[in-house]
This record gives C-alpha cells, sequence and structure tokens, in this order.
C-alpha cells in the first residue's frame, strides 16, 4: 500500500526530530508520494529571512524532490468538494483547513494510507486510510 505523507513529517525530517528511517518504519517500505500541496508548504517555509536556515530548507527540499508526486487534477476537485461540503454539513469548518483537505483528497483519490503526526486535523475526514505518529516527548497538536 502506498503512502502520501504529510507536510509536518517532512518538516520533522529536515529538523532532524525524525529520521528517514523512521518513515520507513512506518511506510514499511512501500512508495511514499509527494503532493503539489506540501511542495507549496515547503516552499513557504523556505522563504526564511536567515540566509543560512533559507540553504537548509531548500537543499531539504531539493532531495524531497526526488519522490515522485502526485498531481492535482478534476478528480482530485470533485473529492475536494465533496469532502468539504460533508464537513460544512457536518458543521465543521472547512475553509481553515484548505490544504489539509486538498492533501485528504488526494490520498483518497489514489487510495494511498495518508501519514500525519497531526491526528486532530484530518481524523475526521471521511475515506480517509488515517496512520497518525506522534514524536516521543510531543502529543500531537
Amino acid at each position: 500500500m502506498s503512502f502520501l505523507i504529510d507536510t509536518c513529517i517532512w518538516i520533522e525530517v529536515e529538523r532532524r526530530a525524525l529520521a528517514p528511517a523512521d518513515v520507513a518504519a512506518f511506510t514499511c517500505d512501500e512508495p511514499v508520494y509527494l503532493s503539489p500541496v506540501t511542495i507549496a508548504e515547503l516552499k513557504f517555509g523556505v522563504e526564511a529571512p536567515d540566509a543560512r536556515i533559507r540553504q537548509k530548507r531548500l537543499s531539504a527540499l531539493a532531495r524531497l524532490r526526488r519522490k515522485p508526486l502526485l498531481p492535482i487534477d478534476g478528480d482530485t476537485g470533485e473529492i475536494f468538494g465533496q469532502l468539504a461540503a460533508q464537513l460544512k454539513t457536518a458543521a465543521r469548518k472547512p475553509r481553515h483547513r484548505v490544504q489539509d483537505l486538498w492533501l485528504a483528497s488526494l490520498a483518497i483519490q489514489h487510495s494511498y494510507r495518508f501519514l500525519t503526526r497531526n491526528r486532530a486535523d484530518f481524523e475526521d475526514i471521511p475515506g480517509l486510510d488515517l496512520v497518525a505518529y506522534t514524536l516521543a516527548g510531543a502529543g500531537s497538536r
């Protein structure tokens, strides 16, 4: 079973709070994919004012770009719209969760498991095969 990995996991790898081997322990060497959403979120983080931090983040992003990228297409958009409507009907707030819903939509579209450390951000999304990871000594937010 393939995996789509949440941006927060890649940030923890870049910060060395999580080793690539830790990610592999969850994915069991199954294929791992990136989302354009993750690329956008990481690129946003690259724009740090400190040149040293910026270079470190650019290097991490370049390493991640070697992973296969799932395109967002019309089918993804339809799943996104359906999820947003379901959450709104359930009195939840889809507007403040746009990036999360795009990630979930891609995982659902491709029937991939979704690895995150932010269980609370995704546990109410119907149809998402969620795998939550908590860093030792830290709770999920």
